[in-house]
């Protein structure tokens, strides 16, 4: 069977988990790790610092649970916690770059996805010297809020499909 890119790329069977969530109540402080929270239209998490708008692209932040340990690998570490690396939510089992031009749900909630998540320069500070090298191509995505609901650990992450 041919397929063509297109159907390959939209195709997407596997199911992830999350791992973990993580909310910072503001600028500079530290993560904190959540069992559940709720996501909104236009607010991102409950209890986050994003104070966004409804079209921010950067109202969820994730990470792929499977880089935590090529970024440990790339900083010479053991392991790496997911509360260093300041994202929303840790997914594994599936591949988040995979949901380019998808919506996809956590739990109750649908996102869309909405680009990359880049490491900035506090990478460098906290993970140390090549932090901000180390997170380069493992940053995870960054994804708007189509609906509203709650998310809990080892909540389901399926694709919805495409958007136009």
């Amino acid at each position: 069977m041919n397929q063509s890119l297109k159907a390959l790329m939209m195709h997407l069977p596997q199911v992830g988990r999350v791992e973990w969530i993580g909310v910072r109540p503001s600028r500079g402080e530290a993560m904190i790790s959540l069992e559940s929270v709720k996501i909104e239209i236009g607010k991102g998490l409950e209890g986050d610092r994003f104070k966004g708008r409804a079209e921010s692209a950067r109202q969820v932040t994730l990470l792929q649970y499977e880089h935590l340990q090529v970024i440990a690998g790339c900083m010479h570490r053991k392991k790496i916690l997911p509360e260093l690396l300041r994202r929303n939510i840790v997914v594994s089992g599936i591949n988040l770059l995979a949901f380019k031009d998808k919506r996809f749900q956590i739990g109750e909630a649908i996102l869309q996805f909405r680009g990359l998540c880049h490491p900035c320069s506090k990478m460098e500070r906290t993970l140390g010297e090549g932090g901000y090298n180390a997170m380069r191509g493992h940053g995870g995505i960054v994804a708007g809020v189509c609906q509203a609901g709650v998310v809990k650990l080892e909540d389901r992450v399926v694709s919805l499909g495409g958007f136009d």
